[in-house]
Order: structure tokens, then sequence, then C-alpha cells
């Protein structure tokens, strides 16, 4: 995966059994605050079906405009986000794998992210509280 923050990555899905609890690992790491319960956190993002490694969604793909989680915690996104962006940095890129029930079951999505499908998104941290 690339380390490059100023563009879009492309992912890789192993050939592998999907991670049954939440997978968080940075990629490249930021510095600064730590984001936490509460704060506002920007993000450019996108997001691949781990059964087909297919890209679902990117905010890359509308024009690289940033995508704002907040607050942290109890935004309105998959619960995956909310605590798979606790701890971030600024400047992070950071891998997160998120299993169906901290995602969106067994209802899927929009007709591109099938039941049970465990979703693996590459997040890079804009901003947090609008420091960046």
């Amino acid at each position: 995966m690339s380390q490059d923050t100023g563009s879009k990555p492309v992912v890789g899905v192993p050939d592998a059994a999907a991670p049954a609890a939440l997978f968080v690992a940075d990629v490249v790491e930021g510095a600064g605050d730590e984001a936490k319960a509460g704060d506002s956190v920007e993000v450019q993002y996108a997001g691949f079906n781990w059964s087909n490694g297919k890209e679902f969604d990117a905010s890359w793909n509308r024009g690289a405009q940033p995508f704002a989680v907040e607050p942290l915690g109890s935004a309105p996104v998959i619960q995956g986000w909310n605590d798979g962006l606790v701890g971030a940095q600024v400047g992070d890129r950071r891998l997160i794998v998120i299993p169906p029930h901290l995602g969106y079951g067994a209802a899927g999505a929009g007709g591109v992210i099938g039941p049970n499908e465990t979703l693996v998104f590459v997040v890079d941290v804009v901003s947090i509280n609008g420091k960046s």
C-alpha cells in the first residue's frame, strides 16, 4: 500500500479469512494530539470489500474533499469508523478492517456492500478539531 497520503490509495486484500475483530494499523504515522471521543476528525478515505477487493466508495473520487467524522465516538457513520479512528493523529494513513457487526451487518448497503461483508478502509487523517 502506498505511503503517499497525497494520493488515493490502492489496496490488495489478502487471500485469507477476514478478521472477526476490528483491526487497526497505521501505515504512515502522523504526529500531534490523538483523536478522542467528541473530536471532529476530517479524513480522506477509500473503502474496499474484503470478499472481492473492489472499491465501493472513496472521498478521493469526489474532488478529494475531506469527510468529517463528528463527534468521534457517536458520529453518524458505521461503528467501525467511530472505534477505528480513536487514537489517530494528523498525518496518519490508517488501515481499518471492519467486521460485519461493526459495519453494515446482514443488511449490506446500497447494492455495493453485500450482506455480512468485511470492509477494508484506508483513511488519511487531514485534521483533528480543525488543526492540520
